[in-house]
């Protein structure tokens, strides 16, 4: 009989266990799924800012040495992030392309200019910043003019503002759920080990006895749910990257590693935190409350 009881008992505790791993497991795999949204999301921002620059239209009869030394120039510039020379040729060339139409045997000659095409750092992609480089392109002599979409750029920083603050929101959301649900999981778990706990307390064992192998198994147990959680996230990315290779362009290794560690560290001390009050609690609770 004693021994059918103490059957029971470890299976109950195999079950709560295992239970709270996989509870932990969803949880922290939600976490990192929105992390990862969240990390591809500003290296998309960043993709679509720095694809915003300026087409630099040169002068007429400056020599091509000078339009290859000003390039040279506007690359080591600090909001520059790469520059291309269009030669009036090669513009000639997309023109008619574009156009479907030989413009130049109509005209009789070539009106384009060379023209440098250049992309701007994300950090430097808004009105005000474009605006002032603007104005120190056009003081170099060997530039004639400098066009870009101003309106395209408000439009895109706005909305870019607007799914980040929804992005942030839905994120504090996610763990505040995650936390209570946690919480919630571990409390239940511990819940199962109640007499397990006071049956130490009653053979004379310290608190911080009972509680040390409780709270290490937590920490085990959080940081299994992590690597559990970076499992199915690795298999989801690879069917992601399976159907949409262009997202390997996204992908930055030490943003995904501070994920990993964010998850394992969310897992642990989540898992940690609830145990220890958790087990305080059955720790100074009645004797007869054990049983409700």
């Amino acid at each position: 009989m004693i021994q059918q009881e103490e059957s029971y008992y470890q299976r109950r505790i195999a079950t709560s266990q295992f239970t709270s791993i996989m509870s932990i497991t969803l949880v922290l795999f939600l976490m990192g799924l929105l992390g990862m949204i969240l990390l591809h999301a500003k290296k998309l921002s960043d993709y679509v800012k720095e694809n915003i620059g300026f087409s630099i239209m040169i002068r007429e009869g400056v020599k091509e040495s000078g339009i290859l030394e000003l390039k040279k120039n506007l690359d080591a510039q600090y909001f520059v992030k790469s520059s291309e020379y269009i030669p009036r040729d090669r513009a000639a060339e997309k023109l008619q392309d574009e156009l479907g139409e030989d413009f130049i045997g109509f005209l009789g000659y070539n009106p384009l200019l060379p023209s440098i095409d250049l992309r701007i750092l994300a950090p430097y992609a808004t009105v005000d910043s474009l605006s002032r480089i603007e104005k120190r392109l056009l003081a170099i002599p060997e530039i004639k003019e400098v066009y870009y979409q101003k309106s395209l750029v408000d439009m895109i920083n706005r909305n870019l503002e607007k799914i980040s603050l929804i992005l942030l929101g839905f994120s504090g959301v996610l763990l505040f759920i995650a936390i209570v649900l946690i919480n919630n999981t571990i409390r239940l778990s511990v819940y199962a080990k109640r007499f397990i706990i006071r049956s130490m307390q009653l053979v004379g064992a310290t608190e911080g006895f009972i509680r040390k192998p409780l709270l290490t198994r937590s920490i085990l147990h959080g940081c299994i749910s992590a690597f559990l959680a970076l499992l199915m996230l690795m298999l989801l990315t690879y069917f992601a990257l399976d159907q949409i290779p262009e997202l390997l362009e996204l992908q930055d290794s030490i943003m995904l590693i501070a994920l990993v560690v964010f998850l394992f560290l969310l897992g642990a001390f989540i898992s940690w935190i609830s145990t220890y009050f958790a087990v305080r609690k059955y720790l100074r609770i009645r004797t007869d409350l054990l049983y409700t």
